[in-house]
Parts: C-alpha cells; sequence; structure tokens
C-alpha cells in the first residue's frame, strides 16, 4: 500500500510525521509519489492559529469526498486537533476517518492496518519489514525509501508536550505534560538518520532547554549537546541545532557549551512574543522586557557569531497602541535576525480565550504585523549585508532552479552555481549579494576546482 502525509504546522509536527511515515516504511508500506494515488491519507494537524486549524478542517473535507469515492481508502487524522484526551467530538464531527493518533503517536495507525491484514498479507509485510530493519545498524527510524540518501536536515524530538501554560497557548493542553525522551533513544535517532545520509540534525522541544526537567537527577539540555555532539562525530553528522528555547531555562551553562562545542550551531530561537511588561505578565511569560535585554546581551557576550531568532505575537487582549510600541523598540533595538511574526488569534481552553475579550480590532492587528515586517525587513538587511565578501560554510540541501541551495551556521539562506554535486557537501563560498531573506555567493575558484565527494548512504 501506498501512503501520504499532509503536515501542517511547526516543526514537531514534521518530526511526528516523519516518525509515522517510519512506522509505515517498517510494515513494508511506501509514499505515494502522486497524493491521489496513496491508499492511506494522514492529516498531520496544527491549532495553534485558527488559520491553521481551517486549513486542516479544509483538507480534511476533501478527504471526505475521496472516501465517499474510494470507501477502502484509509483516513487518518494526527496531532494536536486530536490532543491527547479522547477526541469523541472529533470521531463524532468526522466519522468518515479511520483512525485518530495524539501528537506524537503512529500506535493507533499501526494497529488499525495490522488488524486489517490476512495472513497472507501479514507475512510478505514482516519479509519486507524484516529486510527495512537489517538496512540501518540501530534500526530505530527509517526514512521514505525516495529520501534515504537524499534528505540532509531532519528533526529529532527530545522532550514532547509542555508544563508551562502561557496563558494563550494550547499546547500543553493538545501534547499533555512534558515528557524527557531518554537519551539512548535519542542517540539510536540519530545515529539511525547518519546512516541514511542525513548530515544535520535539530533536537526539539515546546520548550527545549527544559529537557531532563522531569528526570530525577537527568542529563539537562547542555549534557545531551555533548554526548550527541560526541555521536555526531562518530557517524558524520555536521550539524546540530536546536528550539525552541525559553528566556527563563536558558543558562549560562547551556550557552557556554553551544559556545564550545563546534558541530552546535551558533544559531538561538528565543521567543521575547512583546516588548510590554504588563502584556507579558498577562501572557504569562515570567520575564521582563528588560531580562530579554539582558539575556540578549549574555547570548552575544558568549556566543558572539549567534543568529538569535524570536516569537511576536500583535494584538494580544488589551495590547495598547502604545503598548505596541515598545514591543516595535525592543525589536528596533536589539536587531534580531529573524522575528517570527502572528496576530493574535483566540484558542479553546487557554486563559486567555476564558478569561479575556479579544478586544483589538482585526485591521488594527494587521497594521501592526506590518509596521513590524517592514522594520524586520530592514533590521535583517543590515545585518546580512555584514557578510558581503565574506567567506561563509554552507550545508548545501539541494538545488533550486540552476543554483544550489544550503545554509550557513546561523541558518542564513545562501544561493550559489557550481558544477559537480554538492548535495549534504559542506562548502566554502564567498558572499557576493545579500537581501534581507537570502544570499547569493560564488565558489572560489581554488574549491571549484575540487570535485564533490558523493553522498553514501549507510
Amino acid at each position: 500500500m501506498q501512503y501520504h502525509i499532509w503536515t501542517l504546522g511547526c516543526q514537531m509536527n514534521v518530526a511526528d510525521s516523519q516518525l509515522l511515515a517510519s512506522e509505515l516504511e517498517k510494515l513494508g508500506h511506501r509514499a505515494a509519489r502522486q497524493a491521489d494515488d496513496a491508499d492511506i491519507m494522514v492529516v498531520n494537524t496544527c491549532v495553534v492559529r485558527q488559520s491553521a486549524e481551517d486549513k486542516g478542517l479544509g483538507r480534511l473535507g476533501l478527504l471526505k469526498k475521496i472516501k465517499q469515492s474510494n470507501p477502502g481508502k484509509v483516513i487518518g487524522v494526527m496531532g494536536c486537533m486530536v490532543g491527547v484526551r479522547d477526541p469523541l467530538w472529533m470521531r463524532q464531527r468526522l466519522p468518515y476517518v479511520d483512525v485518530f493518533m495524539p501528537p506524537s503517536d503512529p500506535e493507533p495507525m499501526v494497529s488499525f492496518l495490522k488488524e486489517r491484514m490476512d495472513e497472507s498479507d501479514a507475512l510478505a509485510l514482516e519479509s519486507a519489514a524484516r529486510h527495512e530493519r537489517d538496512v540501518l545498524q540501530d534500526g530505530e527510524l527509517i526514512l521514505p525509501l525516495h529520501e534515504r540518501g537524499q534528505l540532509v536536515s531532519a528533526h529529532i524530538p527530545i522532550v514532547y508536550g509542555c508544563s508551562h501554560a502561557c496563558s494563550f497557548c494550547i499546547i500543553p493542553f493538545r501534547r499533555g505534560v512534558e515528557r524527557s525522551r531518554r537519551v539512548g533513544e535519542i542517540v539510536a535517532q540519530a545515529r539511525s538518520l547518519a546512516a541514511q545520509g542525513v548530515k544535520e540534525v535539530t533536537l526539539l522541544g515546546q520548550i527545549v532547554d527544559r529537557y531532563g526537567k522531569d528526570i530525577a537527577d537527568g542529563p539537562d539540555l547542555a549534557d545531551l549537546l555533548r554526548i550527541v555532539h560526541d555521536a555526531a562525530e562518530e557517524v558524520g553528522v555536521e550539524r546540530i541545532r536546536f528550539l525552541t528555547s525559553h528566556p527563563n531555562w536558558m543558562t549560562e551553562k547551556l550557552l557556554r557549551t553551544v559556545a564550545e562545542l563546534p558541530r552546535v550551531m551558533p544559531h538561538i530561537e528565543v521567543p521575547i512574543q512583546a516588548g510590554d511588561d504588563n502584556v507579558l505578565a498577562r501572557m504569562r511569560r515570567g520575564y521582563t522586557a528588560d531580562q530579554y535585554r539582558k539575556l540578549v546581551e549574555k547570548i552575544r557576550k558568549i556566543i558572539p557569531n549567534a543568529a538569535i531568532h524570536t516569537d511576536i505575537i500583535v494584538g494580544f487582549p488589551g495590547e495598547t497602541r502604545a503598548q505596541f510600541m515598545k514591543t516595535y523598540k525592543v525589536l528596533e533595538e536589539l536587531k534580531l535576525d529573524k522575528a517570527h511574526l502572528a496576530r493574535y488569534s483566540p484558542r479553546p481552553q487557554t486563559v486567555s480565550a476564558r478569561r479575556m475579550v479579544d478586544d483589538v480590532p482585526e485591521d488594527e492587528k494587521r497594521e501592526r504585523l506590518r509596521l513590524l515586517e517592514d522594520l524586520q525587513a530592514r533590521v535583517v538587511a543590515e545585518i546580512n549585508a555584514e557578510y558581503l565578501g565574506q567567506r561563509v560554510e554552507v550545508l548545501v540541501e539541494g538545488k533550486h532552479k540552476e543554483r544550489w541551495r544550503g545554509r550557513s551556521p546561523q541558518n542564513k539562506l545562501v544561493f550559489f552555481e557550481a558544477p559537480g554535486d554538492w548535495k549534504g557537501k559542506l562548502a566554502q563560498v564567498e558572499v557576493t549579494w545579500t537581501g534581507p531573506w537570502s544570499m547569493q555567493a560564488r565558489l572560489p575558484q581554488a574549491e571549484r576546482r575540487l570535485e564533490p565527494l558523493l553522498v553514501v548512504a549507510g
């Protein structure tokens, strides 16, 4: 059977879809070349914003029509729309869906498919699964066949759920309390990805800095980075990243670890969400704007070449124009490398939805968002201009039209032209043009004469 997974939302959902695909591959199923050809169709949903939830429901509406025409197709829903509690309302609203999977849990789909097998199917799939398990040293995570030796970067969840309930966030309700994965599982997944050609791994958590907080005398994120770094050196993983951080949990120990480990990239994602202390208090973020400023100063002192990314929500309940301008001033002052910007939308079961009035008009939210987008474009253009004429190391992810596409240690997008096969390789390039969202570069003549080695999957 063939499968297709539509993934909406964050990097954690991308990792969850990868995990589901791995389990399907172990059963002998294969990714469909075209979504319409799939026998198993899954929507991995996001509900962090109303727009994301609407997209998921829209996709499911299309699958309803497909199911009516082809009753034998298997329809699944995964992710935050399902949540960690029994989705009774979804079962009633979406009776044509065969399988409901909580975030990060492919087991309901695996069990459903196994129950549908007859004896000959089960034997054939078990034979295929044994073959797949033999491909890898560790055999923990199997990429889809078409991605093996082709996927350059992959995500590894290290802590599921969240226990820091911000007043606007639905994630704790839908993903449950935080649960740290065992070190052995994380390292095994990194090794298995490396065996299939992956060169960069990103360690994920809703608050990734809280890794190990739920384990008595367990390692923290800094300790885990050192362990994964040692494994990466052995198996050929060139780069390690982690996200997303929280200002309250980013320790000096963690920052110094990033500075010391050459394979851990100088790329920090730490959201501020707002620049006004009263808004931050209503958001239940647990810090002030000045504390965030000091954290940015500390990051830049310990990791001078770090790129810092942030998240900001505009139009939070009760946010006045003057309070918004404080956010504007903070972003203007700190000159961060990237800002993920969003308009506030109330989410069911959150404190802000239950106790606060969504009183900022939508047109005002859009105007505030536009002001920050314009500001950030100017800021990033200024930051990136400093790279002009410099050499940067790019991990090449693939080709876009006729140019190679990759990212710098600071996660800057870089394009360059060069003969040969550079996919999955580190290229030293010279930046020839910069803009706010990407850079163009060239391969120096000395480098151009060197034919890159082919990527060989283990």
